[in-house]
């Protein structure tokens, strides 16, 4: 391979849940210069994408397109051309109406390296989330996808619905909501039952998914009547009446939610996702070394002058022990130093490192470490000492005078403690 040759990935990015993209097409994200996206996309897949990538948008919507095909189509072998790596990203499958194909001929023709990674089809998704498999054995044991519309340019319909209105057991139709009434009428017309069980499925797998469900001469009304909009899932066959039995997404306790992390990605969160929430990441603060570790060095130069250590976070614990044994210390020189740690999170990461953790606050935040020392104050010198009856009569403001605290923090942390 050449040094300057380029590389298109043609990767399906699924239907919309972020957990259906797939691991290789997130590894091509990541390495991608240029990434090519489509409109039905999850906008967090672009979390994944390195911030120096070009960012080229060749969505379309509701007939509104931002780039013509033939404009895509150039811009990846222009790119390619340039020696760039580029991930054309699609939602659901490239192969799937995705017209991942067209773009593959192109690249062929040019001479243009390209690799197919597939994605989970909102043909197959949206159903799943709605609780109707497509098969079932009672029900049904095949299935056809087709499109909801035909390119005009062709003469004549390739769809044969002489044989598919009841050639097939399940019927999955994409793109249909506009041409929904003539769907109908070419399935009704050609012998398929007006009490075949229909459901409809918007924005299929996301915390927005709506489903609406009828009967095949009643769907059109039922459409209208819900101002269901595209892009939605229609499924034509008796396996809709499972749904009833099967919806598992929709009752999720906090399906429908979406939460704004202005974090970094934690693993706690998981657990609002598996409730059915959307999380949606946009860190505002970033967690970086300090610019001068001068500061930071004089006070791990003289470890053993303190009583207490104090960690108020993960990061504090990582980047405070990264720097101590850098500069040749060990466990052993924090001998003699307590250690406080505010959060169960922030205890069982000092843990990880061997070491025994002397205090947590009850309450996690500035307020309630002064209060747990105040406490400790009280009962036991809040350098560990034992202490008379008579100092219990010792004022808050004097309770830990000569007690010598280190506390390695973030540059931006509240100020309250420390005064």
């Amino acid at each position: 391979m050449k040094k300057n040759d380029g590389m298109v990935y043609l990767v399906g990015a699924g239907p919309g849940d972020i957990g259906l993209m797939t691991i290789k097409g997130t590894k091509c994200l990541q390495k991608a210069g240029v990434v090519v996206y489509d409109f039905h996309l999850n906008s967090q897949t672009l979390n994944y994408i390195s911030h120096d990538a070009e960012f080229i948008y060749g969505g379309k919507r509701g007939g509104h397109h931002a780039m013509t095909q033939d404009e895509i189509n150039a811009v990846l072998v222009r790119k390619a051309k340039e020696g760039k790596v580029i991930c054309r990203l699609k939602g659901g499958d490239p192969f799937v109406f995705g017209r991942g194909g067209e773009e593959a001929e192109v690249l062929a023709k040019n001479g243009i390296r390209f690799e197919i990674v597939p994605g989970v089809s909102s043909a197959i998704a949206a159903p799943a989330y709605a609780g109707i498999p497509l098969t079932h054995r009672l029900y049904s044991s095949s299935f056809a996808v087709i499109p909801g519309y035909e390119d005009t340019t062709k003469s004549e319909s390739s769809i044969d619905w002489a044989k598919l209105a009841n050639g097939v057991g399940t019927l999955v139709v994409l793109m249909a909501v506009k041409n929904l009434d003539t769907l109908v009428q070419k399935l009704i017309e050609n012998g398929r039952a007006p009490e075949t069980p229909v459901a409809v499925v918007r924005w299929g797998t996301r915390p927005d998914q709506r489903t609406i469900v009828s009967t095949l001469s009643g769907i059109v009304s039922e459409v209208k009547e819900n101002e269901i909009k595209p892009p939605a899932v229609v499924i034509i066959g008796d396996v809709v009446k499972l749904r009833d039995t099967l919806r598992w997404y929709e009752n999720k306790p906090m399906f429908g939610q979406r939460i704004l992390v202005t974090r970094e990605p934690a693993s706690e969160f998981e657990l609002l996702e598996e409730m059915g929430a959307e999380i949606i990441e946009f860190p505002t603060i970033e967690i970086a070394p300090p610019q001068d570790y001068s500061g930071l060095d004089e006070a791990i130069g003289k470890i053993n002058a303190y009583n207490w250590l104090i960690f108020t976070s993960t990061n504090g614990v990582r980047y405070f022990l990264d720097r101590f044994f850098e500069l040749g210390n060990d466990i052993r020189d924090l001998k003699g130093v307590r250690i406080c740690a505010i959060g169960a999170k922030t205890a069982a990461g000092i843990k990880k490192y061997g070491m025994k953790v002397d205090l947590i606050p009850e309450e996690f935040r500035a307020e309630g470490l002064i209060e747990a020392f105040i406490k400790r104050g009280k009962g036991q010198g809040a350098r560990g000492q034992s202490i008379d009856s008579s100092e219990l009569r010792t004022p808050k403001s004097e309770l830990l005078s000569g007690v010598r605290f280190l506390l390695p923090r973030a540059e931006t942390a509240r100020e309250i403690f420390p005064e």
